[in-house]
């Protein structure tokens, strides 16, 4: 959704009627992922894509249908191998595209979920009843707004929390197994929040720019944490306790501790530990982190709340420099993100 909402919002404000175009499953080697999507005006212009071939000339007719006639469609296209490079399938394959007007009140949602980097996820019906398909609801902060049908509501909004939960858009059938789904997760930036501003840091964050995430460092200490030393990363010259007043953790957001300093990583963790981040990871050795254990074990801390840390930190892969050390993290992260 990232991809498209600008140019949405642009059409928008010039009252440009728009239909959007959702990849909502695919099989065999389709080029673009589920969720990719297209727009497309009353006047044939476009922006996104949802295969990279002459798929997109299908879906644009489609488009213009969707828009004159106020009703969507769920196109279905078959590619053979000998056919499958004209059409932008690399090695043949299918793909889904549910078309539709795009609907004002959800763009302005979407819109302000990604402005303010919030989660959230939108729920379309693409198969099932006339009356129901192009139906949406949104689920934000686990509750579902807009009802779809009352008879169907509960069942919706259970299917939808799991896909949001997953942090993967996927396409789901209730328990009538006529109605359809397809749930459009969309989640904040990928955003990695380092507390200590070390040499491996510095490296984490080369890596993590590359694989498209964002970094945030903490470090009190003025020696570590400096301007010079970090010149284009949002930087907070503070204890973890006082920095985490104005740094957001949300469901895609990756703590590191890297300090090796109890001092400075368990204020860190007193705000990560009870937090959404998908992962949390903390540099030292296996007699470090037993200390670390022990230490949170007589705050009060949980052992669910205690077993969400990675440490050793990174996976094993006999890193020594700090390059190798943060390549072995970010690849820790990428597969909790993932996983």
């Amino acid at each position: 959704m990232r991809e498209i909402i600008e140019q949405a919002n642009a059409w928008n404000a010039e009252n440009r009627p728009i239909a959007l175009a959702t990849v909502i499953k695919t099989w065999g080697s389709a080029p673009r992922k589920v969720g990719a999507k297209m727009i497309v005006s009353d006047d044939n212009a476009m922006a996104g894509s949802v295969s990279g071939g002459c798929v997109e000339g299908a879906v644009v007719e489609a488009a213009q249908n969707a828009l004159a006639a106020g009703r969507p469609q769920l196109l279905e296209f078959g590619v053979a191998d000998e056919t499958a490079w004209t059409v932008g399938l690399a090695c043949g394959g299918m793909i889904d595209v549910f078309v539709q007007p795009f609907d004002a009140q959800i763009q302005a949602t979407v819109s302000e979920w990604i402005a303010k980097e919030q989660a959230g996820a939108v729920v379309t019906v693409v198969r099932g009843s006339a009356d129901l398909i192009g139906k949406q609801a949104v689920l934000i902060d686990g509750d579902l707004f807009h009802s779809i049908d009352p008879h169907l509501d509960a069942a919706i909004g259970i299917v939808a929390q799991e896909a949001f939960q997953s942090r993967n858009s996927q396409r789901r059938t209730l328990s009538d197994e006529k109605t359809e789904l397809f749930i459009d997760v969309i989640m904040p930036s990928p955003t990695l929040i380092i507390v200590g501003g070390v040499h491996i840091a510095q490296a984490l964050i080369e890596i993590g720019q590359v694989v498209g995430f964002r970094s945030v460092v903490i470090d009190p200490r003025r020696a570590f944490g400096s301007s010079e030393r970090f010149p284009d990363v949002p930087l907070h010259q503070e204890w973890p306790r006082k920095a985490f007043e104005h740094v957001a953790i949300n469901a895609s957001s990756a703590v590191v501790l890297l300090t090796h300093d109890p001092k400075i990583d368990d204020q860190a963790l007193e705000k990560v530990l009870p937090s959404s981040a998908f992962y949390i990871g903390a540099l030292g050795s296996s007699k470090t982190a037993a200390k670390r254990i022990k230490r949170l074990e007589e705050a009060g801390y949980s052992a669910k709340q205690i077993g969400r840390i990675h440490g050793p930190i990174g996976l094993d892969i006999n890193a020594k420099t700090p390059e190798e050390i943060a390549l072995a993290v970010m690849g820790e992260i990428i597969a909790a993100y993932r996983g």
